[in-house]
């Protein structure tokens, strides 16, 4: 029996965002978007607004980090989590595998409203989706390469379980602070 675990894997992912996230993120407003659970959470700030010990973005909005992390990291906003998706899960990887378009944490335009970071993810998850369609076994099998650092060796259906992995992870997380935003006012 053969096995086409292009498909395979395209299918995990597509059928999450399908079915579950994508369809679970319409209706997200900019208050949601960059609500804050607790204090001191890390988001996606205006320029000059972060008392983060580090900021990254090219244009008015910032997202918040410190290198090394803190442990435990702070919490983080919907606009974090979406920020990473698109920018470091998503959209880096689909630059560097597939000949999108160049992405970084430094230079990206952060969005300030919810409607152009979702805009900015379905684009995001578009390139990454499309590039995997078009592998194939032989593009499954070849190395990651040198944009992938100590996993340059590593066959690229290993990035693809681990890009699969963290939006099923980060997209859970940012679906749960949905949830909890929703039913804030009966949590005492």
């Amino acid at each position: 029996m053969s096995i086409d675990w292009n498909t395979l894997l395209l299918d995990q992912l597509e059928w999450h965002w399908t079915n579950h996230l994508r369809p679970r993120l319409d209706g997200l407003g900019d208050e949601e978007y960059l609500w804050e659970p607790v204090d001191g959470c890390w988001s996606v700030r205006p320029r000059g607004g972060s008392g983060a010990p580090v900021t990254a973005g090219s244009g008015g909005y910032v997202i918040e980090f410190a290198f090394p992390e803190p442990d435990p990291a702070p919490v983080t906003t919907i606009a974090w989590r979406l920020g990473h998706l698109i920018v470091g899960v998503l959209g880096m990887r689909a630059a560097a595998h597939f000949g999108g378009p160049a992405v970084d944490y430094q230079g990206f335009a952060y969005a300030g409203t919810a409607e152009r970071a979702l805009r900015q993810l379905d684009e995001a998850y578009a390139a990454w989706r499309d590039g995997v369609r078009g592998l194939g076994a032989d593009g499954l099998a070849r190395p990651c390469g040198p944009a992938e650092g100590p996993y340059a060796e590593e066959p690229l259906a290993a990035l693809v379980l681990h890009i699969n992995r963290e939006v099923l992870h980060h997209g859970a997380e940012i679906l749960l602070l949905r949830d909890l935003y929703r039913n804030r006012r009966t949590m005492r």
